[in-house]
């Protein structure tokens, strides 16, 4: 499984790129924490706005609250929908995401299913959450979910070959 951690300050856009998806018939929503779920796959792009807005406080000093993570399984690895959304919570609940608002949605617009997580970084004070070495807590956690659940490893696509020195 392959993770990829996008930080920025456009909600309303890491909101969008996924609603886009679900209107195309490429994607789905599959769970959320403390925002509106109506249970059948789709999300009002305001609706949802406007919760993440209820949670987060009108002054903070983070310049960039928001968090796109993207979480790849290898295609051979087919996993249920109760499946990717267990993965999607317990790589949360490891990063220190997990009481935060967030919304889970599956993408199926590649040959391989995968998960796009849209949260935020900053508690209900305007602290910025622990992020130190989050791209290496990210890499063990993704290491120890793929012996737990039986996912093919991730694997460097640009392996190094060794050229001697003259």
């Amino acid at each position: 499984m392959v993770a990829k951690i996008s930080v920025g300050n456009s909600l309303y856009g890491a909101l969008a790129y996924n609603g886009e998806k679900i209107n195309e018939a490429k994607g789905r929503l599959l769970t959320t924490n403390r925002i509106y779920n109506d249970g059948t796959g789709t999300m009002d792009i305001h609706r949802a706005m406007e919760d993440f807005l209820a949670l987060m406080p009108v002054r903070s000093k983070v310049e960039k609250p928001v968090v796109h993570i993207s979480l790849n399984p290898h295609p051979d690895d087919i996993l249920t929908d109760t499946e990717l959304q267990n993965i999607a919570r317990e790589y949360l609940e490891k990063m220190g995401f997990g009481n935060q608002p967030y919304l889970v949605f599956k993408h199926e617009d590649i040959d391989r299913h995968h998960l796009h997580i849209v949260t935020i970084n900053v508690d209900e004070k305007g602290r910025r959450l622990n992020q130190d070495f989050l791209f290496r807590r990210s890499d063990r956690i993704r290491r120890e979910l793929e012996q737990k659940y039986g996912l093919h490893p991730a694997e460097r696509k640009n392996q190094r070959i060794e050229i001697p020195l003259r």
